[in-house]
């Protein structure tokens, strides 16, 4: 294995992610970044905002991980539940499999909605927007067998069905138009074709108890978990070796496609990594998600903190929004940016690592330690819900505060 290849796949770990947003973060606090400037005692109000979000949500605190799973309940109807109820999977594995796939090709499609789309769910009538209008519109597709191979088996994805979805069928699925448009609509329907390609390539991984599918890399995790435990960190290590190729146009080092990873000067490392940031955003949101399936087949997931927050713009939106950072140029918030830019780069970097020191003070005003308050509850009560509720506040339209042009497969 050559040095690149192994510099790659030293970014393909959470520790990465944070590791490099860190450096990032050290380096806004010396006041040597271009774009932002941050005030870490505006940090305080970031968590008392997000902890009032937190116990209006979840007054008990109980509260689930964040996960895909979560934007398939609707008004306390878990529609995936439902659905379960009258399934007939022939073993536990067979519906993780069913679970996989679905929450693979759900996360997928969920790269931002933008503000006008809107989904008209059936069952309520309600015109739903946003993530849970997309996981609405994707279980309803699997539901459906959009993806599914097999006449007489609806609820799966096969790879063959995958690498064959056309805009056209997402355009109803998403019930898009003219005057209900989806951001990077082809860019989603190539991401899919992407997957099944990938699965179909790689029988050993996707193919191994079942036809190729995406929810082969169950069985393939599965193996990774010889005592019946999995460090989460390892399922995110193999979500991004075994579905990085369906990646496009990004950035690969040593043969290895690299994902959600970007350029900052800041970074400076003297090898083949240098200026590079990982975030993985997606990718880890799918992770996340993965360990539902995971444990209810009984595989426990462990260390799940060590995964980051996720470098999107409802996380990094709440620290703008309350201050904690700040535009040296303000005009750059009436502009549209690249998600490859210095400005983004910067943005999600910092939103990561200040995600760590947020979940330290809400657990502090909330009386729980990180073993019962993770980072993934955090982001659940949270900071997600709350970067909304901030947008709403102060913006008619809910907008984040700084505008990316998004291709469907990042945000």
């Amino acid at each position: 294995m050559s040095a690149d290849t192994l510099a790659a796949l030293s970014l393909l770990t959470p520790h990465a992610v944070r590791e490099r947003a860190h450096r990032i973060l050290e380096a806004g606090l010396a006041d040597r970044l271009e774009y932002f400037r941050i005030d870490l005692r505006r940090l305080e109000q970031a968590a008392d905002f997000t902890g009032a979000i937190t116990c209006a949500a979840y007054p008990s605190l109980e509260i689930p991980f964040h996960s895909r799973w979560r934007h398939f309940v609707v008004d306390g109807d878990d529609r995936w539940k439902t659905i379960t109820e009258t399934a007939h999977w022939p073993s536990v594995a067979a519906r993780a499999r069913a679970e996989f796939d679905l929450a693979i090709v759900s996360v997928l499609l969920d790269a931002g909605a933008g503000a006008i789309w809107r989904y008209r769910d059936g069952a309520t009538g309600r015109d739903i927007g946003h993530s849970e209008g997309l996981a609405l519109a994707s279980l309803a597709m699997f539901r459906d067998g959009l993806f599914s191979a097999r006449s007489g088996d609806r609820l799966r994805a096969d790879a063959s069905r995958l690498s064959e979805v056309t805009i056209t069928a997402l355009i109803d699925g998403l019930q898009a138009g003219p005057n209900n448009p989806v951001p990077g609509i082809e860019g989603r329907a190539d991401l899919l074709r992407r997957l099944g390609r990938a699965a179909l390539e790689a029988p050993s991984v996707f193919a191994t108890d079942d036809a190729p599918r995406p929810g082969g890399l169950f069985d393939h995790l599965v193996r990774r978990a010889p005592d019946g435990r999995i460090a989460a960190a390892t399922i995110l290590t193999e979500v991004l070796k075994h579905l990085g190729p369906i990646w496009p146009g990004r950035i690969a080092l040593g043969g290895v496609p690299l994902g959600d990873c970007w350029r900052h000067p800041a970074i400076r490392t003297g090898d083949a990594t240098d200026q590079l940031v990982p975030f993985h955003k997606l990718s880890q949101w799918l992770t996340y998600s993965l360990i539902e399936p995971m444990e209810r087949a009984g595989i426990a997931v462990i260390d799940v903190d060590a995964l980051t927050g996720l470098a999107e713009y409802r996380n990094g939106g709440l620290l703008m929004d309350t201050g904690v950072l700040a535009l040296r140029d303000q005009a750059e918030g009436s502009r549209d940016h690249e998600v490859g830019s210095t400005l983004v780069v910067e943005w999600r970097a910092l939103t990561v690592a200040l995600l760590d020191r947020l979940a330290g003070l809400v657990r502090q005003s909330l009386g729980r330690d990180a073993r019962v308050l993770p980072l993934a509850k955090i982001l659940q009560g949270g900071t997600w819900a709350a970067g909304r509720a901030i947008a709403r506040q102060l913006r008619a339209d809910g907008l984040p505060p700084l505008q990316v042009i998004s291709d469907g497969t990042v945000f």
